[in-house]
Parts: structure tokens; sequence; C-alpha cells
């Protein structure tokens, strides 16, 4: 039996981060609102790009085929090791939203402000594992088109991340306002 590579050892938490997404996706609350077409498709194209970058080979011109790091196997383990602990984030998160997560900017009918699991800590936890998990996959394939698209992402994230506390401020006023003082962006907050 031929053992599975350093490559594809990393590439099984994005497979296991996609199908407990399908999944969980088939129950969630109905929409009470939700972001432009616009601002969607815009994270869709920026998206796409990054996953481009991370799991293809296909742009690899230049620059972006040179490597950042030394091809070293403790480098790409690390990288495997960051890969793993983002995905479990990103899906603890995901479980701890429920039936209120969307792939989209939303309300949900009977929206409520989540502070249970990681959004005790962050309040957008779901990327902050993507974040992780993207930067480990960039460790494990070494070219700086990791980088960029680690950077697509944490452009992408942001901008959505603020068109969701618009959106969630909008609805809960004072109530989100609270949460946000009492908890971080992306990372923890070391002072409460």
């Amino acid at each position: 039996m031929k053992s599975l590579t350093l490559w594809q050892i990393d590439c099984l938490p994005w497979y296991v981060f996609a199908a407990y997404w399908a999944i969980t996706s088939l129950r969630v609350k109905p929409t009470k609102a939700q972001e432009k077409l616009a601002d969607r498709l815009g994270t869709i194209v920026v998206m796409g790009v990054s996953f481009e970058l991370l799991f293809t080979r296909s742009l690899r011109y230049g620059l972006l085929g040179e490597r950042f790091v030394p091809a070293e196997n403790g480098t790409a383990w690390a990288g495997v090791a960051l890969t793993y602990l983002g995905v479990a984030i990103a899906i603890w998160a995901r479980y701890s939203l429920g039936e209120y997560w969307s792939a989209r900017v939303t309300l949900k009918e009977g929206h409520q402000i989540i502070r249970s699991g990681p959004y005790a800590f962050v309040r957008h936890p779901i990327y902050t594992g993507m974040l992780a998990a993207a930067a480990g996959t960039a460790l494990v394939i070494g070219e700086w088109r990791g980088v960029l698209a680690m950077a697509l992402i944490l452009i992408s994230f942001w901008r959505k991340a603020l068109r969701e506390e618009n959106m969630l401020t909008s609805e809960f006023g004072e109530a989100y306002a609270a949460y946000r003082r009492s908890t971080g962006f992306l990372v923890p907050r070391l002072i409460r």
C-alpha cells in the first residue's frame, strides 16, 4: 500500500472542512436580510483566486513559484499542524453557530448573538481558523503564491467581517457593541 504524501496529509482536513460545510449548510434558519450580490460576488472571486493559488500549480509564474521558506520537513510538518488546528477551529466555530450560519453575510430569522465556544473570545473565529489553515498550507507549499493567497484571504475576510459587524450592530445595537468590547476581531483580546 502506498503511503500518503505530505501534500495529501495537508489536504485531508480541507476535505473534512468542505464535507462538514456542505452537510451542515442543509440545516440553517431562513434568511431575514443579506448582503448585496456585488459584495458576495467579490468575496467569491477573491476566495476562488486564493484557493487556486493554494491548491493548484497553475499560477506559479515568476516570483509566485519561488520559495519563501526553505524546503525542510520540519517547516512543512509545522504547516500541516497549523492546517489541522485552523480547520479544527473553523469547524468548532461553525458548530457553535449552528442554524445561524450562512456563507453569505446574513441575518437569520430569530437571529441571536452567539457567545459560546470560540465566540466567547473572538467575533469571527471561522475566519480565524480558515486563515490559520491557509497559513499552514502556505507553509507546506513554501512558495510566494501561498503568501499572496494569505494576503487575499485576509483582505476578503476583513471586508466581509466588517459587513457582518455593520449588519449585527444595526440589528442588536448596544448588545452587539458590548459583545464587541469584550471580544477580539480575529484574535482573542488579551485585556478585556
